[in-house]
């Protein structure tokens, strides 16, 4: 195996780590976004939304809890999932910076 080989085998590996944290960044924030909207809305009871509503908080709750202990209480105002989402954003370009680097 030659040396072009090899770096070829590293770059396709650093795209797939690459495209790994852009759909999971994505893939979070649609489900803390789901979950947002869902602690909105009050609809009938159903067991069917009542699982996908538990999932959503099963899901995003122990990353949200993270920033509502930093954050100071608001009120009835909560800002963990804005600061959340940032910080995925934030995180998801900070890694694909990193990556670049080697590529």
């Amino acid at each position: 195996m030659g040396a072009t080989a090899i770096f070829s085998l590293l770059a396709d590996a650093i795209t797939s780590v690459e495209n790994f944290v852009d759909v999971f960044v994505s893939v979070y924030s649609l489900v803390i976004l789901l979950y947002i909207i869902s602690s909105w809305l009050r609809l009938p009871y159903s067991p069917w939304l009542n699982r996908i509503q538990r999932f959503l908080y099963d899901v995003s709750e122990p990353y949200l809890r993270i920033f509502r202990r930093l954050l100071p209480s608001m009120g009835p105002l909560d800002l963990s999932p804005l600061i959340g989402l940032i910080v995925l954003v934030i995180l998801d370009r900070v890694v694909n910076g990193i990556l670049n680097q080697f590529n």
